[in-house]
């Protein structure tokens, strides 16, 4: 399945809109990572407990997105846009949404 952040796919014709799809998860923040990211506060650098967690919501974000889009019958997903917020104090929704396609 291609999945482009772009109205169109260069080389391919869109033949029909299957709908908006999308995925979500939400994820809490771990006590140990809290530490960590603290001492790293004080000096600085890449949060990497962090880093990981929000890589591994965005790719099960991204295979329920996926999931809904093949129930659809579709090849493709265009316009594809993730957004975040929080739902409660120490946890936040990662959410992925996009159009499926059918493309040629």
């Amino acid at each position: 399945m291609i999945v482009v952040n772009t109205e169109t796919i260069p080389g391919h014709n869109i033949l029909e809109v299957r709908g908006l799809v999308q995925g979500n998860t939400i994820r809490a923040k771990h006590f140990g990572r809290d530490i960590a990211a603290g001492l790293k506060n004080l000096v600085g650098g890449e949060l990497k407990g962090y880093t990981e967690l929000l890589t591994e919501a965005r790719r099960q974000a991204i295979e329920r997105m996926l999931s809904q889009a093949d129930q659809l019958g579709a090849n493709a997903i265009v316009n594809v846009r993730f957004t975040t917020s929080a739902v409660t104090q120490g946890a936040a929704e990662l959410y992925a949404y996009g159009t499926a396609v059918v493309i040629d």
